[in-house]
């Protein structure tokens, strides 16, 4: 668990507007219904796209590896985000997705030409982030990091934040039930062990 785990209220309070901007607002049947689909992709023995093409999808699991990334802790790559990302993109998203195509498209044309790459997820980490950073105020990144929070934060048993490491990330306890001491006004009841 982290040294400072935010409050579920002030995380949820800073990522309300993770959609301002985007051109996919989920609901929440849809990104149930995300996940589902996720999840049946993730348990299979070897996991592949229902949407995406294979360069699409490392092309954006590039991207969410950089918006969520690893370090200490695990990050998109390993909460498979990116299937969520493919799910979301396969349900009755057609116009969405040709938004997205268009934008990979964009990416490529600048890995090629400013770095001589012929796609995004052959660029160094720190050419990655300057692609990014160069975008991070178009539709395209609204969206795709809206995704992939969505992916990293979404219930795990229908997919969605692998082995619950988006619930470790930020130090929720996904209890079903507690019991008494509650929380930390109880703190004087437990250390008395009452």
């Amino acid at each position: 668990m982290p040294a400072n785990p935010i409050s579920r209220r002030s995380f949820l309070q800073s990522s309300s507007t993770l959609v301002k901007g985007s051109f996919i607002a989920l609901t929440a049947p849809a990104i149930l219904a995300a996940c589902q689909r996720a999840e049946e992709n993730i348990g299979s023995t070897e996991p592949s796209f229902n949407t995406l093409t294979e360069i699409e999808g490392k092309e954006l699991r590039a991207i969410a590896a950089r918006i969520i990334p690893t370090d200490e802790t695990p990050g998109a790559e390993e909460a498979g985000v990116i299937y969520f990302i493919d799910a979301v993109l396969g349900d009755n998203a057609e116009k969405e997705y040709g938004q997205v195509r268009l934008a990979l498209r964009e990416i490529q044309a600048v890995s090629v030409v400013k770095f001589g790459a012929s796609y995004f997820f052959e660029l160094t980490a720190e050419q990655q982030d300057q692609v990014l950073t160069d975008m991070e105020t178009t539709p395209f990144f609204a969206t795709i990091r809206y995704l992939t929070i969505a992916g990293m934060f979404s219930l795990p048993e229908y997919g969605g934040n692998k082995n619950k490491i988006g619930y470790k990330l930020i130090g929720f306890n996904d209890a079903h039930a507690w019991s008494a001491p509650y929380g930390f006004y109880d703190a004087d009841y437990a250390l008395k062990g009452e």
